[in-house]
């Protein structure tokens, strides 16, 4: 088994180790090295059975072991990525054992799959994507680094950019498509297009500026 480093000690962090145990339950996976998180003291004060072993800008990867990029903001993965990548660091796709994925979707490296969550048929999904137990209908395409919230509902044959970050609840009906870089915020429901790097808040969504929406910390 190759070993598993969670990069983030957040919540989210802590919810993908719950995870990847429930994978090795099903089938042994993966050892659990620890967490890499750049403050040391993210872990105060919380029941966690893993320590934060290391930091990001500190680690040096070895061919046996892997990495779970356990963080909801688009930007901050990017920036992961680009230092753990230059390092030839290789990132595992985390898929919950009670996940639907079709055989006729398609992901790419680093995704993060929560349970219940649904890869419909013909559906496509970038690098370092996360999925929070939201639906992802057919023929929809998700864009690199991007974040789709709990109860989230894409319905189908819709396209999501790249670094888009989708609040909890976001309902996108068909046939719409998300810019890149956009912010869609809770419990919104999108019914036209949006564009690159706007935040969109409400029912239906409409255009806010971006500092009166808050999120992507877990």
């Amino acid at each position: 088994m190759k070993k598993i480093y969670i990069v983030g000690a957040g919540g989210l962090g802590r919810e993908v180790l719950w995870w990847i145990k429930d994978i090795n339950k099903v089938k042994p996976t993966w050892e659990i090295e620890g967490f890499l998180d750049d403050n040391p003291n993210a872990l105060d004060g919380l029941e966690c059975d893993y320590r934060i072993v290391g930091s990001v800008k500190d680690k040096e990867p070895e061919e046996d072991e892997e990495f779970a990029l356990a963080v909801a903001s688009p930007v901050l993965k990017r920036e992961i990525v680009q230092i753990l990548k230059s390092k030839g660091a290789k990132f595992a796709a985390v898929i919950h054992p009670t996940a639907m994925v079709s055989e006729f979707a398609h992901y790419g490296e680093g995704l993060i799959l929560f349970p219940y969550s649904k890869l419909s048929v013909n559906s496509t999904v970038g690098d370092f994507v996360t999925i929070l137990s939201s639906p992802i209908g057919h023929d929809t395409v998700i864009g690199d680094y991007s974040v789709i919230s709990g109860n989230c509902n894409i319905i189908r044959n819709v396209t999501i950019g790249k670094g888009v970050f989708l609040a909890a609840g976001v309902c996108i009906a068909q046939d719409i498509h998300v810019g890149d870089d956009a912010y869609i915020g809770l419990g919104s429901v999108v019914l036209k297009d949006v564009e690159p790097g706007t935040t969109v808040f409400g029912n239906p969504a409409r255009v806010l500026p971006k500092n009166k929406v808050g999120g992507g910390k877990v």
